[in-house]
């Protein structure tokens, strides 16, 4: 099918808030937007070089727009919601979920009954919900059913039934868990009256439900009838300690929605809790897939929408940690201080655990996406220009200028390659010259891969600061590789991360699993290395410990070692067996010098 070209179609788009739909050559659905200005946010996609890939892409296999025009952008924020679940676009983030959550039904009955339901039936009867969680609707209920005594049969007690005496009582009666209302032993009133506390209770307000048992009390133990006060002291117990174990915040919050968002370069993770009355009556957490790099404003904007509808929620008032554009109808608050900013914070850290316990799962689960996510994280956090899959680290190792070693460790996916490591004896460079000496074992290393036409790394990573920096710099420049391989360092004492030609350093986030890589690198280095500088430590001692023998020389002490494999086993040799290995002269010097 043949449409008008892009700058025609966008010509005639209005100035006013709407939805636009964006479809390939085949008809398909592409993305879903909402705008304040038609005509301005559709023509952004062209007019301008797109910063991220993902978003060139799209532009790219566009030919067909089709936009919907509506009074307000709160109205065109409900339309996008409703498309993108409708549609599933394929550029759209991830809103999607048919989960069926629990509710809890007040029956349309003349004695209603309370139970939890996953169906939804408009019949007349009150639904309260949805739960995300039935632990939390079983502990609602339980609190219900200790406190009021409620039928449970699913008999129809009309008047003319009752009166006729067509039901008799049952063993929930006799257990005093129901007050017979089929044979009229409990007034409609009264059964009404519990219901309505119980309304009450799962709205979150417990306070009348209290004032009313409390009054009940005082009323039994003025008569003298103290068993029924101490039944009704013991309910006002249950209340009480349920009410302290909701109560998290300042009770004079009511009807409140709080939102937070915390993200990586893949997903975002949206807190919702709901409060009533100084208590947590709900919380969720919504993970969003981005698809073309989405701000946490946009995924903000769109969870509160899908989240309040899901969840049916009647709030006036919504906490939130920056300004997002909500319906007109909404009041928004930015909290700072106080009350309300511990209860936002309370939001974000349940974000944060939700997402950490996801990664937790997906790195067993799924571990291309995970090692997918940290590349991505790395290639963000330290400004590359590709995903960092193969990285190198250099370390150096010496104790007073003796033996000086560097080592290499190699990283591919974020895991160690120990096939790959080397190590290097500095060769150029007398004494203890960390500077030179890095910029020997960089030299020497890639001009092996070039030599060899091996694969070089994305990123070198050098534990130390800006002077070793500078030296492996100078390596890379001489090989004509600086500019075409990143390259950073890492000094010890504050974590700072130095870019070349940058005095100014980078410090990463202590919990960032960009800065733990770096961290496992250096720290894996250093360990390869001080291994290699100990055991060639360690060589040297027990040669020269034969040397410094008078008459001894190096090639005979290698005889030695390689006959009797240690220095202990030489002192412990006979002169018959010694003079075997090196001659009787020899033998004797040695022999005398360790007895």
């Amino acid at each position: 099918m043949s449409y008008p070209s892009i700058n025609v179609q966008i010509s005639v788009l209005p100035n006013s808030p709407g939805v636009y739909q964006f479809y390939d050559a085949d008809g398909k659905i592409l993305y879903v937007g909402k705008a304040k200005n038609l005509k301005k946010r559709v023509s952004s996609y062209f007019n301008k070089k797109q910063e991220y890939g993902k978003t060139r892409v799209l532009v790219k296999k566009i030919h067909n727009i089709k936009h919907i025009v509506v009074a307000t952008e709160s109205d065109a924020l409900l339309l996008e919601n409703n498309l993108i679940k409708k549609l599933k676009p394929r550029y759209n983030v991830m809103l999607k979920d048919d989960k069926s959550y629990p509710w809890i039904c007040i029956k349309k009955e003349r004695f209603p009954r309370v139970f939890p339901t996953r169906k939804l039936i408009k019949d007349g009867s009150e639904y309260y919900g949805p739960y995300t969680s039935m632990k939390t609707v079983r502990t609602l209920l339980d609190l219900v059913k200790s406190l009021y005594p409620l039928r449970t049969c699913n008999y129809d007690l009309s008047e003319e039934k009752i009166t006729a005496g067509k039901y008799k009582v049952c063993l929930e009666y006799h257990l005093g868990n129901c007050l017979g209302p089929c044979e009229g032993f409990q007034s409609e009133a009264e059964y009404h009256g519990q219901i309505e506390d119980i309304r009450q209770i799962i709205k979150g307000n417990l306070r009348s439900s209290l004032q009313a048992f409390k009054e009940q009390m005082h009323v039994y133990a003025e008569k003298m009838e103290f068993e029924k006060a101490q039944r009704i002291k013991e309910k006002i117990d249950v209340l009480e300690n349920y009410q302290a174990k909701s109560t998290v915040v300042n009770p004079k919050i009511n009807n409140v929605d709080v939102f937070s968002i915390v993200s990586d370069e893949t997903h975002g993770y949206v807190n919702f809790l709901q409060l009533s009355h100084g208590s947590i009556v709900r919380s969720h957490t919504m993970e969003i897939k981005k698809k073309l790099e989405e701000t946490d404003e946009e995924l903000l904007q769109l969870a509160i929408t899908e989240i309040r509808q899901r969840f049916n929620s009647r709030s006036k008032e919504v906490y939130l940690p920056f300004p997002v554009d909500v319906e007109d109808t909404l009041k928004v608050t930015l909290p700072k201080l106080g009350d309300k900013r511990r209860i936002l914070e309370l939001s974000e850290r349940n974000a944060r655990f939700y997402r950490q316990d996801r990664l937790k799962q997906i790195k067993i689960v799924d571990p291309d996406r995970h090692t997918k996510r940290i590349m991505a994280q790395m290639k963000a956090d330290l400004r590359l220009s590709e995903e960092p899959t193969h990285i190198e680290c250099f370390d150096n190792s010496n104790i007073q200028g003796s033996n000086p070693v560097a080592a290499c460790v190699v990283f591919k996916n974020g895991k160690p390659s120990k096939k790959d490591y080397r190590h290097f004896n500095i060769k150029t460079v007398e004494g203890p010259d960390d500077f030179a000496s890095m910029e020997e074992v960089v030299f020497r290393r890639y001009k092996r891969l070039l030599n060899e036409e091996e694969p070089l790394p994305q990123l070198i990573v050098i534990d130390g600061g800006k002077g070793q920096l500078s030296s492996a710099l100078k390596s890379l420049e001489t090989l004509g590789l600086r500019g075409k391989i990143a390259i950073i360092g890492i000094a010890k004492r504050l974590e700072e991360i130095y870019f070349p030609n940058d005095s100014v350093p980078l410090y990463l986030d202590k919990r960032s699993e960009t800065l733990k890589i770096i961290q496992q690198l250096r720290n894996e280095a250093h360990r390869f290395g001080i291994t290699h500088h100990r055991n060639k430590r360690s060589k040297g001692a027990i040669g020269s410990e034969l040397e410094n023998i008078d008459g001894i020389g190096k090639k005979t002490a290698e005889q030695l070692l390689k006959n009797f494999k240690s220095v202990k086993r030489v002192k412990e040799a006979t002169i018959e067996s010694l003079a075997e290995s090196v001659g009787m002269a020899k033998a004797k010097k040695i022999y005398k010098s360790f007895h």
